[in-house]
């Protein structure tokens, strides 16, 4: 996952291959939920590893669950032994939802149900999403909810709640706010229809339908068969009882497959195509439907059970006019879309965007104009004209207003004609429902080389350019290439493999060099496949056998092939000796960082000294002196500055400074407006 403060993605032109897509938020939450309230032990499967999916099993934790493991990993089923519908006695936890919706209001309806004594709060923003109508539903019951901030909203205080009064007449909730308040009561009064039927009857028009529908199916999976009158009355019958299905699969999730089918309507026009994997044509969730609307566009969409393949079909994409209340979330991907289509795309019946993570509305609307595109907003309703023109395109940093389906649906902006870079402020938001997002796009995306960014640090020996060079990598989200270490390494696997390192073998090392498996970290650590081999090249054996082999023309020419492989989505900061006058002489950004002599001998010695090792300052200086003296003047590629390299003696300097005044310069060369 990206923490960077922002992530600029380079102009992309092309897409193709297979995505693996993370479980659905909205059926994990809900399983996780269940499971707590049956009886027995519940093993998840395939269970989406999130913000929001830790927000809920904390809380379960608090409540008295045993979950195992206590954290969520990759392929690994998590174990939930349930309450059984009681909780202790006494029971009390102070719970903090962060900005999940999915685990705030089907807890605030369970907690209210059972009994105890609980404060639920989150960030400001839940504190601003409305949970009025479901406590208003909840009161009539009996259960006993305070506000504890603004009326109507988080934080809330449940206490004991006086079921004496319990009502025959049904539980009325209003639908056209949330679905998620009738969710929460589906999945609440089973607890309470032991000896009679409960009946909710929904106020006015139910909103995304597709998301009651998830609801409903999973409430059967755990022994519960909701009668449902044309999404108007919805009754639980009496002597309901929750039961563990046993083991359960959580079908990934639709919504985040609709950034992959709009990316294959936008860009994939080979016979490959997009290929997703983990959710198909006959899913449960109604997000699914977005097919419906991509294939309205014009992109071409087949599937099967678990898998869907989409390519470009007509182009430009049809512009549309859509009622979206049975895809609410996945209609976002929808308003980028019309950024590519022939003319006006309107989204109708959207005014739950207003009370989601943030103001949907008005957050589309202010950042699809900063792109160039001509945006009308109604109170449920969005209306987008594309720019007028490819020169009508502008480069726009995009907030994302900590809202995850911002973040991911404006991505596919990179793809626009005039080729123009778009920044994604705050990445690390999609961990609320896919926290590997802009991995997985990388993944399948395509662009020429000369537009993925470079950032070269040259310089000479100790002068700092490693060090700096992991700061600048880790700040911005790119990858990082250690260009001297190659050499290093290159030797040792060919000794490992048991290559002399001399001409008559040059070419077995010269292939061997070439697919080297070799990664760096940000914290400056050298990987050969999965080994940490970081200490080792730091012996004097490693520096003599990379001696050995750059005398060898053909591994040098290989390892500038490897060296140019590094460039890859979203960007690269690379090191060395040679970076911006040989290997990348068209970086936008190229560094020369330099020291005095002392300055570098007195870093060489301390960093020495801290791992042990005994050193001379004198003898130190001295040595790098006499490297010094044979870079600059070697036949090949000698140490020199690029023409076009910014000079910056770090002598005087911190690391801070110096990463600080690296960033200035290539936030100087980035055409990002500050609107």
């Amino acid at each position: 996952m990206f923490s960077t403060a922002f992530l600029d993605i380079p102009p992309l032109s092309r897409a193709q291959g297979t995505v693996s897509l993370p479980g659905s938020k909205s059926i994990s939450n809900r399983v996780l939920l269940l499971a707590a309230l049956s009886q027995g032990t519940t093993v998840v499967h395939d269970l989406l590893d999130s913000d929001d999916t830790r927000v809920m099993l904390r809380a379960l934790q608090q409540l008295g669950c045993t979950v195992e493991p206590a954290t969520i990993t990759l392929g690994q089923p998590v174990r939930i032994t349930g309450l059984g519908g009681v909780l202790p006695s006494g029971a009390s936890a102070e719970l903090f939802m962060g900005n999940a919706g999915t685990a705030m209001r089907p807890l605030t309806a369970a907690l209210s149900v059972l009994g105890g004594d609980f404060k639920l709060s989150g960030v400001p923003r839940m504190h601003e999403r409305p949970i009025g109508d479901l406590v208003d539903a909840l009161r009539q019951l009996g259960c006993r909810i305070d506000y504890l901030g603004n009326e109507g909203f988080p934080p809330l205080h449940i206490r004991q709640p006086d079921f004496s009064q319990l009502p025959h007449s049904p539980i009325q909730v209003r639908g056209d706010v949330s679905s998620q308040f009738l969710t929460s009561l589906l999945m609440a009064l089973p607890l309470l229809a032991n000896t009679r039927d409960i009946t909710i009857e929904v106020v006015g028009e139910l909103i995304s339908k597709p998301y009651i529908h998830i609801t409903l199916e999973l409430l059967a999976r755990f022994g519960i068969a909701v009668h449902n009158e044309n999404w108007q009355r919805f009754t639980i019958p009496a002597g309901s009882r929750y039961s563990s299905p046993g083991e359960i699969h959580v079908e990934a999730d639709a919504s985040s497959a609709s950034y992959f089918i709009a990316l294959g309507a936008i860009a994939s026009d080979s016979a490959e195509g997009i290929r997703i994997l983990g959710v198909g044509l006959d899913s449960i969730q109604g997000d699914i439907r977005f097919v419906e609307a991509a294939r309205a566009m014009g992109a071409e969409v087949e599937g099967g059970p678990n898998w869907l393949r989409i390519r470009r079909g007509a182009w430009p994409l049809k512009a549309i006019d859509l009622d979206c209340n049975h895809i609410p979330d996945a209609a976002m991907t929808l308003a980028v879309m019309a950024l590519y289509a022939d003319g006006t795309t309107t989204l109708r019946n959207i005014a739950s965007w207003r009370v989601k993570e943030t103001d949907r509305i008005a957050a589309m609307t202010k950042e699809l104009r900063k792109l160039g595109a001509d945006v009308e907003e109604g109170a449920d309703y969005i209306r987008i004209t594309p720019p007028a023109s490819t020169a009508a395109w502008r480069a726009a940093s995009i907030h994302t207003y900590d809202d995850h389906r911002v973040a991911m649906c404006f991505s596919l902006a990179a793809f626009n004609p005039a080729a123009l870079p778009v920044r994604i402020e705050d990445p690390k938001c999609v961990a609320k429902t896919f926290p590997d997002y802009f991995e997985a796009l990388f993944s399948v995306c395509e662009t020429a080389r000369a537009r993925i960014p470079v950032i070269c640090i040259d310089g000479p020996t100790a002068s700092g350019k490693g060090t700096i060079a992991a700061e600048v990598a880790q700040a911005l989200g790119y990858h990082l290439l250690d260009s001297g270490a190659l050499y290093r390494l290159t030797g040792l696997a060919a000794s490992r493999a048991g290559l002399v390192l001399d001409e008559p073998h040059a070419q077995q090392i010269a292939v061997l060099a070439r697919e080297l498996p070799v990664r760096f970290d940000a914290e400056q650590r050298i990987w050969l496949g999965d080994e940490d081999v970081t200490l080792i090249l730091r012996s004097e054996e490693s520096g003599m056998n990379a001696s050995r082999v750059s005398a060898l023309p053909a591994v040098r020419d290989a390892l500038v092939d490897l060296q140019l492989s590094f460039q890859q989505l979203p960007g690269l900061v690379a090191d060395g000796r040679d970076m911006g006058t040989v290997i990348f002489p068209h970086a936008p950004l190229k560094v020369y960082l330099s020291a005095s002599a002392a300055c570098r001998a007195e870093r060489r010695h301390k960093q020495l000294i801290s791992k042990g090792i005994a050193a001379n300052i004198s003898a130190l200086r001295a040595d790098l002196e006499a490297r010094d003296a044979r870079d600059m003047n070697r036949s090949v590629a000698p140490l020199k500055p690029a023409q076009d390299s910014m000079l910056l003696d770090s002598s005087e300097l911190s690391i801070e400074e110096v990463a600080e005044q690296v960033l200035s310069w290539w936030q100087e060369r980035q055409p990002f407006g500050r609107d």
